[in-house]
């Protein structure tokens, strides 16, 4: 059974919407990603460049070790965030969502390697109030912990009203992705990309910029928090559809009777233009909320240049898999037919992992002279999906700049576990603990100030002055999982079916690295981690999995934290979270991140 047509029963009314019938500003607000007007990405940002005429000077991708050494380019960026409520219909079935700047997907923040980062939040989250934060991920935020957007472990709830600056310095380059991290908040609309430029040594001609796929719901995140979590709900939550950079078609007769909520059948998907003979760069994001994706483009193969911030060895393949929270960088040459050919690009939520009633995310690619307002016909690759819900085997990626994993000085080994509490309530266990976070008193600042003793619920441990810290996940759970630490990108050494046999690592002289890896299920993933000082979260990034506690803290160099500055403004976040909770009481109906 191949890989698209063997999922759904009848495309003809998906494949037929490349003439949308719906204005963008319906199915999007007012972001361009997803159209031909969204412009295509410069090899750097130009504006004041060191001595050899790019950013990073003679720093290269293979040779510099980037968690140590980076440009200091003395360069600013700023933007301006606004997260506010909206309808959208970026299926065509209109929904509530939360936008930044009026769009979704949001706007891209781009800039390159050692710059400093600024944006300015702005939670104008009414009707009703909610808190927010802001998490920028896979960003190591050396040195500044209280940056990394997490409630209850690096900084209270940004309150309604008010504001929060995130400064932080871009100390890695590649593809990354920014989100809300309160509640399960980030479903509901609040994501946009990052681009980080940075030198590589892979050719290409054309760097189209982000791909983000994303599953789908039609209800919003709180009401599906709230049915997850009630006595006897189920922990498997459904997806409505699946998107590519924020658009795709559903068919609304599909409509639970009784819902009258405005549906427009063949809202447009997603445009792309390729050049005829050029190599195209691609950078696939899966910022969705559970789904495994599973992405190829018709008659095109993929070669994959990074995976997350790191990039590797480049290989080909005709299908990549993410997880979410993954990015993969790949490279595609437009050499399949003429200047008149068009292709479907295609993503697909694992059947086998992944709870959707419509898995299936197309977009348009266009060649030079293609009529865009035709859709293509091409056929899909005959990739059967495997089903083991894991990523690519670890033999096959090798970053380009070489580490050797060095000795653990301790090791953890954390379960992963689903039980009913009391209240037959289904939650979720992560190294015994259902994890409940506290917005008032965020472990950092705690630990800033000498106390390193926590409730249970919060489910912190500490791994004091390790010199490198190896983590066995063992999955006993029929789910996959994306496990992602904050701050640092882990190495990982195994993973694969049952239990680890304690002593295979694949390729001791240079794991792989990155900051996701999916656990599949009722399985193992060993990962191990060179501390830096802060305290990190280290979660699922199945927003439905960390909502029901799949979450954890780790304390990490606690004398070093101790001895750090935080600034006033973190505490101001504090004291503003606090007074709007005086006259109001927070909805938590869940773990909280």
């Amino acid at each position: 059974m191949g890989l698209i047509i063997g999922l759904v029963t009848d495309v003809t009314d998906l494949l037929s919407g490349v003439v949308a019938k719906l204005s963008q500003q319906n199915t999007n607000g007012s972001s361009l990603l997803g159209t031909l007007l969204f412009p295509l990405i410069a090899f750097f940002l130009t504006n004041n460049p060191l001595p050899n005429g790019t950013p990073w000077g003679t720093l290269t991708d293979w040779g510099t070790n980037p968690y140590t050494e980076w440009p200091r380019t003395g360069v600013i960026r700023t933007y301006d965030f606004t997260i506010s409520r909206g309808v959208i219909a970026p299926d065509g079935y209109h929904r509530d969502v939360l936008l930044v700047n009026g769009a979704f997907p949001g706007p891209m923040i781009e800039a390159n390697w050692g710059d400093k980062i600024i944006v300015n939040v702005h939670n104008n989250i009414t009707a009703p109030e909610e808190g927010t934060v802001v998490h920028w991920h896979g960003f190591l935020q050396q040195g500044t912990p209280w940056e990394d957007g997490a409630p209850g472990v690096t900084q209270c709830p940004i309150a309604p009203g008010k504001s929060f600056t995130y400064e932080f310095l871009a100390s890695l380059y590649g593809t990354t992705w920014y989100h809300a991290h309160y509640s399960a908040q980030y479903s509901g609309g609040v994501v946009g990309p990052m681009v980080i430029h940075g030198p590589t040594q892979a050719k290409y001609d054309v760097d189209i910029g982000p791909v983000m796929l994303s599953d789908w719901y039609h209800k919003s995140y709180y009401d599906i928090v709230k049915e997850m979590l009630a006595p006897n709900g189920s922990p498997r939550v459904f997806s409505d559809n699946n998107l590519i950079n924020g658009k795709m078609n559903f068919d609304c007769s599909t409509v639970a009777a009784g819902d009258t909520t405005p549906c427009t059948n063949n809202a447009g998907v997603s445009k792309f233009r390729f050049q005829k003979g050029k190599t195209h760069r691609l950078r696939l994001i899966n910022s969705g909320a559970e789904g495994v994706q599973r992405f190829t483009i018709d008659g095109h193969t993929l070669t994959v240049i990074a995976n997350d911030f790191v990039p590797v060895k480049p290989f080909n393949t005709t299908v990549v898999t993410l997880g979410v929270g993954q990015r993969v960088d790949v490279l595609v040459t437009a050499n399949a037919g003429d200047v008149y050919s068009a292709y479907w690009m295609r993503s697909n939520l694992s059947a086998a992992c992944t709870p959707a009633r419509q898995p299936l995310a197309l977009a348009a690619v266009y060649y030079d002279k293609a009529d865009t307002n035709k859709g293509p016909t091409s056929k899909p690759w005959n990739i059967p999906d495997p089903g083991t819900c894991a990523n690519d085997d670890l033999d096959t990626t090798e970053p380009l700049f070489k580490m050797p994993l060095p000795t653990a000085s301790t090791t953890q080994t954390m379960a992963v576990e689903l039980f009913k509490n009391a209240s037959d309530v289904t939650l979720w266990k992560f190294d015994g603990v259902s994890m409940r976070a506290n917005y008032d008193n965020p472990v950092l600042l705690l630990a800033n100030k000498g106390n390193f003793s926590y409730p249970t619920e919060w489910n912190v441990r500490n791994f004091y002055t390790n010199s490198s810290v190896r983590v066995i996940v063992n999955n006993k759970t029929p789910a996959s999982h994306p496990m992602h630490l904050h701050g640092h990108n882990f190495y990982v050494l195994h993973e694969g079916a049952g239990t680890w046999d304690g002593t295979t690592i694949v390729r001791p002289t240079n794991p792989q690295r990155r900051d996701v890896q999916l656990v599949r299920p009722n399985g193992h993933l060993v990962l191990q981690f060179d501390p830096q000082p802060g305290v990190w979260a280290f979660h699922c990034h199945v927003a439905w999995h960390a909502s029901g506690g799949f979450f954890s803290s780790l304390v990490v160099q606690p004398e070093k934290v101790q001895a750090m500055h935080v600034p006033e403004k973190v505490q101001q976040t504090c004291r503003d979270w606090s007074a709007w909770t005086s006259r109001n009481v927070v909805d938590q109906i869940d773990s909280g991140t």
